[in-house]
């Protein structure tokens, strides 16, 4: 798995997600509440801090999770609650190694079907349903990972020439684009809470 990726804007960060698995579930796993920039630049930042140029899934399982903690939070932090962060890719860690030897790309290497691939990915934890069909978009888009149905296993986000997610950027101009679809989305997802309040007082 080596693929140009511009998740992170950031060139060295960018270069480890486009070669390693681990780097990449990670990534996505940091993918809320922060920048997507901040989250997919983690990754480097904690092989960096663990001395190592990739990520290795025994090695964050079998961490000191106080010490593992501590390494999130350093400044600059990895995430906004690195504390809690640092708590979900250890569980994903020890995950991987429990039922895929620690090898994070098996998680899709062998999948049957889009369908298949999304339960799998639906299973890790931190991975909820629409972090798992993002996930599977950008593995069908970026990485070149097709199981038979894969896009319509990713839902909306598997759709070509969208800008919904992670998925979808391929370099500055198409982050603006995402960026621009969430805050609409946001911002229509607030008006629909307001009208229901307000028909919800007038019942």
């Amino acid at each position: 798995m080596t693929t140009k990726i511009h998740l992170a804007q950031q060139p060295e960060a960018d270069e480890l997600l486009g070669r390693s698995p681990l780097a990449a579930l990670v990534g996505m796993l940091l993918d809320q509440q922060v920048p997507m920039e901040w989250a997919f630049s983690g990754p480097y930042t904690i092989a960096q801090r663990l001395g190592a140029d990739d990520l290795d899934a025994g090695q964050i399982a079998a961490y000191d999770p106080e010490a593992f903690g501590a390494l999130l939070s350093d400044k600059p932090a990895v995430h906004r609650y690195p504390g809690s962060m640092a708590k979900r890719i250890q569980q994903l860690c020890q995950f991987l190694v429990d039922e895929y030897g620690g090898d994070a790309e098996a998680v899709w290497a062998d999948a049957g079907s889009g369908k298949e691939l999304l339960a799998r990915l639906k299973a890790l934890p931190g991975f909820g349903a629409q972090k798992a069909q993002i996930f599977l978009a950008l593995l069908g888009k970026q990485y070149g990972v097709r199981p038979e149905g894969w896009r319509e296993a990713a839902g909306a986000y598997g759709e070509q020439g969208s800008y919904r997610s992670a998925a979808d950027i391929t370099g500055p101009e198409s982050l603006v684009k995402v960026r621009a679809f969430k805050q609409e989305a946001k911002r229509a997802a607030k008006e629909a809470k307001a009208g229901k309040e307000t028909k919800a007082g007038e019942e």
